[in-house]
């Protein structure tokens, strides 16, 4: 297949992360894949990546030269399948695929990603996408959020990471991972004040940027934990990094599924992680204790916290190879990429 990746946004985040990984794994199936978007930063790695990145101006919705753009580029190409984002993409090259016919998918990554409008609503009535969503929490809830959206056209394909295999290190004091933008709903602000309660010695590191980033590093300050922390910034190779924790660390109050997570257990990482979103999707029975309510304050985080810090060196590095051995198993990024492609061939097949 010829398939177009294409994302409007400036930031980089989660989604940015699952385009590439998917187009990879995609690309090394056979498939020839393109990738248009907006931020050089992902233009460069596609094209790194997946030897394909066009940088491209959108404009408004229904831009007339962003349009013709996007027809030209998929007429050259033959695409057989074009999956946009949820922001001017469907706007733009998603009316371009419409007018050739292509099969067009749109990849939502949270539950109310898409605000209920006339305009959204006669634009998915005429292209008639079809709705990719990588957990069935996020699946459920965007089909209740927009009620003219079927439910046999909302299909689920877990995001996928690879397990490392590097043999796990423990470290003393134990190395704790956050690697969540430094937003205010990442939950960074309450995990501090929770750390700010735990008596025993351990290492914080924390990945990722944000608007809340100094507001951040003055609490932290005022707690007390500046010299626990070490601030990395942004990494566009967080897989290594991440060998350097023993435990991973998210208490967001809100996330689709948190490829943050996934890349955790993946490096086998301990994973204490607020039940939000689809975490409870890739949870394995066995890791459920660290699992917190959404509810949970700092107090039970703070608690569960020391009780991991606590662990017997043999009892952590059981945990966290469960962890490794649950993104083997269960979101291993080959396994997702193949029921991604079967999909994809099969909306290409019924001219969807």
């Amino acid at each position: 297949m010829n398939i177009a990746f294409v994302n409007s946004t400036f930031g980089w985040g989660g989604v940015k992360t699952w385009y590439l990984q998917f187009a990879e794994r995609l690309a090394k199936r056979g498939n020839h894949v393109f990738v248009y978007g907006r931020q050089p930063e992902f233009i460069d790695a596609a094209r790194k990546r997946v030897g394909h990145g066009e940088q491209v101006s959108f404009g408004a919705d229904l831009n007339p030269s962003a349009i013709r753009f996007f027809y030209n580029e998929f007429k050259k190409h033959d695409i057989d399948v074009v999956i946009t984002n949820i922001g001017k993409d469907i706007a733009t090259a998603g009316v371009a695929a419409r007018l050739l016919k292509i099969p067009v998918v749109q990849r939502i990554g949270l539950p109310e990603d898409i605000p209920y409008r006339l305009k959204t609503r006669l634009l998915h009535t005429w292209i008639r996408p079809a709705f990719l969503c990588p957990c069935h929490f996020i699946a459920e809830g965007f089909i209740k959020s927009l009620p003219y959206i079927k439910a046999e056209d909302v299909h689920v394909v877990l995001n996928g990471k690879k397990a490392s295999s590097v043999p796990l290190e423990l470290h003393h004091p134990r190395r704790l991972v956050c690697t969540q933008q430094l937003e205010s709903d990442k939950g960074h602000a309450m995990l501090l004040r929770a750390l700010s309660r735990v008596s025993e010695p351990f290492e914080l590191h924390i990945w990722g940027k944000g608007r809340e980033e100094e507001g951040l590093r003055r609490l932290a300050q005022e707690l007390g934990l500046s010299d626990c922390i070490v601030w990395h910034g942004f990494s566009m190779n967080i897989m290594d990094d991440l060998q350097v924790g023993d435990i991973f660390l998210l208490a967001s109050y809100s996330e689709g599924l948190p490829n943050t997570l996934l890349e955790g257990m993946a490096a086998g990482l301990l994973p204490i992680t607020r039940e939000v979103g689809g975490v409870a999707e890739v949870i394995p029975e066995a890791l459920r204790r660290w699992m917190l309510p959404y509810e949970t304050k700092e107090d039970l985080f703070a608690e569960t916290i020391s009780a991991a810090i606590n662990l017997p060196d043999t009892e952590l590095l059981k945990l966290r190879e469960w962890a490794r051995e649950t993104c083997r198993t269960r979101f291993d990024i080959d396994v997702q990429a193949e029921k991604l492609e079967n999909w994809l061939q099969s909306l290409v097949s019924r001219g969807k």
